[in-house]
């Protein structure tokens, strides 16, 4: 355990939300199921879902692109369509919306906690003076961290809203961690990235970050190695107990 690097050693510490801070990727994985279901069952599309096509799909992609990635591996087309699209349009832009309908009201009634073994990670970076930032892809990034309560925690906060007023192009390319970089006043180089998705891994290999952290929470490890990831562990609570057994 403590053969991992030591975080404090960066100049900052981005991370991504659904599944590394909150475990957000549950209720989007449970959303994204019900809806899918239901979209095959209507029309008739096969092979089913499965939550292999969340890994493989939707894990860290905007809600948009992860819609229309899906519907490719099963060979439907159905218009791109708006933003604006309302929820029973039958575009890719109105079953995004339907999706996120679904999350917004388990979020709401449910509400979320983060994950201890990251909050005692956050707590030892504040402490050494490292900054950390969020980079998600999702929309909802705001709403998940102020039902977490740790809005405050973070200066920097680059998500879907921000990429999409910017034109940026989600991940597995590198730009939404360059940017939040760019934001947080860093050097990529000198930057560690935390991601639990193979896009997100991707995308910070892409911009070129000192150090890339896998956290397997479904992905797999062989998969995130693959991607990438020159550190892999199930939780972030890893890196706190070295810390804190270094310390001692």
């Amino acid at each position: 355990m403590s053969s991992l690097p030591d975080l404090t050693a960066y100049d900052a510490v981005l991370f991504d939300l659904d599944g590394v801070i909150t475990p957000t990727a549950e209720v989007h994985m449970h959303a994204w199921r019900a809806m899918f279901e239901q979209l095959f069952a209507d029309w008739d599309i096969t092979p089913p879902y499965t939550d292999t096509d969340y890994f493989d799909h939707l894990d860290g992609k905007k809600r948009y692109d992860g819609v229309a990635s899906i519907l490719r591996s099963r060979d439907v087309e159905v218009p791109w369509g708006d933003p604006s699209d309302p929820p029973e349009a039958d575009t890719v832009c109105g079953i995004g919306n339907r999706k996120n309908i679904v999350f917004s009201r388990v979020l709401r009634e449910e509400g979320i906690q983060p994950y201890p073994g990251t909050m005692r990670l956050l707590d030892i970076l504040d402490a050494a003076g490292v900054p950390s930032a969020v980079v998600s892809s999702s929309k909802n990034a705001e709403d998940v961290l102020a039902a977490a309560g740790i809005r405050d925690r973070f200066p920097v906060v680059m998500d879907g809203v921000v990429a999409e007023r910017e034109h940026l192009p989600s991940k597995p390319a590198p730009d939404v961690f360059l940017r939040a970089a760019e934001m947080a006043g860093v050097d990529p180089a000198r930057t560690a990235a935390v991601e639990d998705a193979i896009s997100g891994v991707q995308s910070a290999v892409a911009g070129g970050f000192g150090l890339v952290v896998g956290v397997d929470r479904g992905a797999g490890a062989h998969a995130l190695e693959n991607a990438g990831a020159h550190v892999i562990v199930s939780d972030l609570a890893e890196f706190a107990d070295a810390h804190d057994a270094t310390s001692r």
